[in-house]
């Protein structure tokens, strides 16, 4: 169970980022956070696993405290806790073996991950995952002779390495046609419908979130204003969330 209370994140030029913001995630759950580019979605994503630090509120995973962690218990925290990036985050040099390898950081020595040395079964979680989605043959390649859509397919890969509880996913399909953005999403909703990992995705189109999210959690200016099923969204909630200015053919 993932809990967020009285969530705000103010930056240091002024800009109010979340004001106030409170729910709980269950176990199991795909949630979608929904909202124009400025909401605070992806802050409130990176509020959870302190790659960004907020300034005031809670946040509580599992029952453990993740906004009071010391360095240490943040690193334990953070291996249960996979993130997935709108630009991927790859080391493009490397091969995609070597990225994947990458969510493996926290199980192995310090000095082992310096000289890129890893046991037999960080290894064969690797393949597995690249297996899993679909991969597997572009294991010794670079990162960046990749598609798109075959970099976040790796970047998945990365994140399930690290044996999440949890993942959140900031905008996974923002720069990806249709058709692979759909691929990509149907990688989490099997994740999360197969292993039970509980899913935080933020997507710009109420279209996506309505056919892979349980759950839908709008964000405008830095507040809630929805929380409920993705059907529940209707004409008048939909410009709430969007402006009036918004292409209404997304609800449908």
């Amino acid at each position: 169970m993932l809990e967020i209370h009285d969530l705000t994140k103010v930056y240091p030029n002024g800009t109010v980022a979340l004001k106030d913001v409170s729910l709980s995630v269950p176990d199991r759950q795909f949630l979608a956070i929904v909202g124009l580019s400025g909401s605070g979605k992806s802050t409130l994503l990176r509020c959870v696993n302190r790659l960004v630090e907020p300034t005031s509120g809670k946040i509580i995973l599992d029952d453990v405290d993740v906004s009071a962690a010391g360095p240490r218990e943040l690193r334990r925290i953070r291996m249960s806790i996979g993130m997935i990036f709108q630009h991927f985050n790859l080391v493009d040099r490397a091969s995609v073996l070597t990225n994947v390898l990458s969510g493996r950081l926290g199980y192995v020595p310090p000095l082992w991950s310096l000289v890129n040395r890893f046991g037999r079964r960080d290894l064969e979680s690797a393949y597995a995952n690249l297996d899993r989605v679909g991969i597997r043959e572009k294991a010794l390649q670079r990162a960046d002779s990749l598609s798109g859509g075959q970099r976040q397919r790796v970047g998945i890969a990365r994140a399930l390495a690290q044996e999440p509880k949890l993942v959140l996913a900031d905008e996974p399909v923002a720069s990806l046609d249709p058709a692979t953005a759909h691929s990509v999403l149907k990688y989490l909703e099997e994740i999360n419908r197969e292993d039970g990992i509980t899913v935080i995705c933020n997507i710009h189109f109420l279209s996506l979130a309505r056919r892979y999210a349980h759950r839908v959690v709008a964000l405008k200016a830095g507040e809630i204003v929805f929380d409920g099923e993705p059907e529940e969204i209707d004409h008048i909630r939909f410009k709430d969330i969007y402006g009036e200015e918004a292409i209404e053919v997304e609800i449908a």
